[in-house]
């Protein structure tokens, strides 16, 4: 069989994990407008160098404009062979430093970022103090107002199981079905932060800023806490709250089946504790 005939023969798919500071960016996704930068277009550009042809990579999630990642997954397929270190640090001597490639591996052709994720976990940081943040402006939510994160926590337990998010999922969103199974659901406080921390098998566009949202009027008294579960059960967006900013929001894991065998596993933000949850 010729090349032609199998055009997988001399090609490798490869999977990495990728941080990224998506502050200064449009989302994940490439756009038509040469004026919105991605990291989609960032990382592609990279990698195109270092495989010395177009490379159009897959991502695990699309994050949208101002969300961040410590562990986005991604594939692509090569024509070339290149030790996994290379992607790695290839890639990066080529990146803009608002993102790095922290890891490369060699998988099978049947792995795909998208379709082979059985969960992607988030973490939304609130900072809860009188003065907003200078360091950490654009990489947290400012909240001024005593939150009551146990109440929080309670009305997050709403969440859990497989159910209708239409309440929680933007009006663009171009999903077929509103069905979601979300695995973990929790609301905790770190010092000054106060972390949700959610897993789900997919996410609806704006879901976890929309709940988010729905949570700080629990934690802030203006709803009880079983304004939450009143919501999923009314199936309409328009009953929901506001949208929480991108600022806080965190892709933080992506879970494959074992027989990928990947090595990387949950990773925080770097002014949290480094020990994974």
């Amino acid at each position: 069989m010729s090349t032609a005939d199998n055009p997988r023969e001399n090609t490798e798919r490869i999977a990495l994990s990728i941080e990224y500071d998506g502050a200064a960016f449009s989302g994940w996704q490439k756009q038509l407008s040469p004026m919105l930068a991605t990291i989609q277009f960032e990382v592609e550009t990279a990698l195109s160098k270092i495989a010395d042809h177009p490379v159009t990579v897959i991502c695990a999630g699309r994050t949208d404009a101002g969300v961040h990642a410590t562990c986005q997954v991604i594939h692509f397929d090569a024509k070339v062979d290149r030790p996994e270190k290379a992607w790695v640090v290839g890639s990066n001597s080529l990146l803009i430093k608002s993102v790095r490639v922290l890891s490369a591996s060699r998988v099978p052709f049947d792995f795909h970022a998208r379709f082979s994720a059985t969960y992607r976990r988030y973490f939304y940081v609130i900072l809860q103090r009188k003065i907003a943040p200078a360091i950490l402006y654009k990489r947290v939510t400012h909240i001024a107002q005593e939150l009551d994160v146990a109440a929080m926590h309670t009305a997050a337990q709403a969440l859990l199981g497989e159910q209708d998010f239409s309440s929680f999922r933007a009006a663009g969103c171009q999903s077929k079905t509103a069905m979601r199974n979300v695995m973990r659901a929790t609301v905790h406080r770190q010092g000054a932060f106060v972390i949700l921390d959610i897993q789900a098998n997919a996410f609806l566009q704006h879901m976890v800023r929309n709940i988010v949202g729905a949570l700080l009027e629990v934690g802030q008294g203006q709803r009880s806490g079983q304004w939450l579960a009143e919501l999923l059960a009314r199936r309409d967006r328009t009953e929901a709250g506001v949208t929480a900013p991108p600022d806080g929001l965190y892709l933080v894991a992506v879970g494959y089946p074992d027989k990928f065998q990947l090595p990387w596993r949950c990773t925080l933000p770097s002014f949290l504790d480094s020990e994974n949850p």
